[in-house]
């Protein structure tokens, strides 16, 4: 072996090697859009059958790739708390929707690690995770933020539910009156601060809309483009609603575009849990005009809707899009989670996050949405809301355990999520042995839940 050969094999060799966040630091690092619906069922969207032409997502799809396994929670403040830490949301005791502090202010966000790296951070839209304005985004790495500090608002006047937290419209965490609809707010706000900020840094912008969950109210002009098939008031209404923020995904994709960052740019489209038949005109909200009936969310053939730990609740779709980066017009079935951005996010950003420190439950899923290489074999755990039922997907395997009325083991349910994805076939009773070892499992990652409300949340 010639000494050139071996000098060249020991450097082979040493790249291999490098720590997977090596590359990263000397690739361009992309500017980073996460656009989260709310409610938006799995079969809401056109691609999946939906009755409602979405054709900005279907671009967006179009050119980049579908993760046709991503899992959130059944319900929102819990899938917001897993984006913004990288872990699950018992960890911090979260499982409803709330208006109290939902993480210590010692909580290191995927805001404040982009932050540390270097990016711009702003997020246009619902927050959810403390609705006073000392618990606001800004207080856990946003430099400009925008939207509802609390959940859903009425679509005009833009009031949460009746109470303490009614007055949630914000900018900076300072409470405004402004006028539009809210759709239009959201995605005016986003296209303006991606036009008016500073072009010397890397961004992140996080577009958690409150389309389409109630109470919604569309104008006119959107009516007039619903599919004359569609009939009944919140039916045509709720199908205006999937247009118009169809619409909105599409403006801030051209905002983009239009600002040449489009090869530098990933962008990922989701919701926060399944769609919802709930009555649209809720009455612990300030009247809006908002029309009475139930909404039509569509999650088929899913089995399941928003709050329940079936695929319907928590399977939603779910979009990835980085030009040269992403194969366009591809799809993964690797099973994700939504507390797999953080770690993904760190990773393409270069950032010094530690993974252990911050005790990640998520994995950098990189490799499986560019398809340059696959994921270790790993569970995701989820916890149901007020933990009344608990989850556990492995392979192709998925156990659900519900609570009993006495707060002990009620019933288990054991699924192959490949042969039935529709979750038809309860298996648990004829798979004795499978599900031993899953329960198994799913109490081993149920003991860390609430750790993280030690730091003084």
């Amino acid at each position: 072996m010639s000494k050139q050969f071996s000098r060249t094999l020991a450097l082979v060799l040493s790249l291999a090697f490098l720590p997977a966040n090596s590359f990263a630091k000397d690739a361009p690092r992309p500017n980073i859009i996460f656009m989260m619906a709310d409610d938006l069922g799995w079969a809401d969207v056109e691609f999946h059958g939906g009755n409602v032409p979405t054709p900005n997502l279907k671009q967006l799809l179009g050119e980049g790739v579908e993760l046709r396994q991503h899992y959130v929670a059944p319900v929102c403040s819990p899938t917001r708390t897993g984006l913004m830490t990288g872990r699950y949301w018992s960890r911090f005791g979260v499982t409803t929707p709330t208006n109290s502090l939902a993480l210590p202010f010692e909580t290191v966000t995927v805001a404040k690690a982009l932050g540390e790296a270097g990016y711009e951070t702003c997020i246009t839209g619902k927050w959810h995770l403390g609705s006073k304005s000392e618990w606001g985004p800004n207080h856990f790495g946003f430099d400009h933020s925008y939207g509802s500090m609390a959940g859903g608002v009425t679509p005009w006047s833009h009031f949460y539910k009746q109470g303490p937290f009614s007055v949630t419209w914000h900018r900076n965490e300072e409470f405004i009156t402004e006028q539009g609809h809210v759709t239009d707010l959201i995605a005016k706000e986003a296209i303006q601060w991606l036009e008016t900020r500073s072009d010397d840094k890397p961004f992140f912008l996080y577009v958690p809309f409150t389309a389409v969950h109630l109470p919604i109210r569309e104008p006119e002009a959107w009516m007039a483009r619903v599919p004359n098939e569609i009939s009944g008031e919140v039916p045509r209404h709720y199908a205006a609603c999937i247009l118009h923020l169809d619409d909105a995904v599409g403006r801030i994709v051209e905002a983009v575009k239009k600002a040449g960052k489009s090869d530098n740019t990933l962008i990922v489209f989701t919701s926060d849990n399944g769609g919802s038949t709930a009555e649209n005109n809720d009455t612990k909200y300030p009247d809006d005009n908002c029309p009475n009936g139930k909404l039509p969310g569509n999650n088929l053939p899913l089995r399941g809707a928003k709050g329940d730990l079936y695929e319907g609740g928590t399977r939603v779709p779910t979009i990835a899009r980085w030009p040269g980066k992403i194969k366009a017009g591809t799809s993964c079935e690797t099973a994700v989670h939504i507390v797999d951005w953080m770690p993904t996010f760190c990773h393409l950003a270069g950032s010094k996050a530690d993974a252990t420190k911050l005790k990640w439950d998520g994995a950098n899923i990189w490799p499986a949405i560019s398809g340059t290489g696959s994921l270790a074999a790993r569970s995701l755990y989820s916890a149901g809301t007020s933990f009344r039922s608990q989850a556990l997907r492995r392979g192709d395997w998925k156990l659900i355990v519900f609570a009993g009325r006495d707060g002990t083991e009620g019933r288990v349910e054991l699924f192959n999520i490949a042969e039935d994805p529709n979750e038809k076939n309860d298996l648990a009773k004829s798979n004795l042995d499978k599900t031993a070892e899953m329960k198994r499992e799913l109490q081993a990652a149920a003991a860390v839940d609430r750790d993280a409300m030690a730091l003084g949340g």
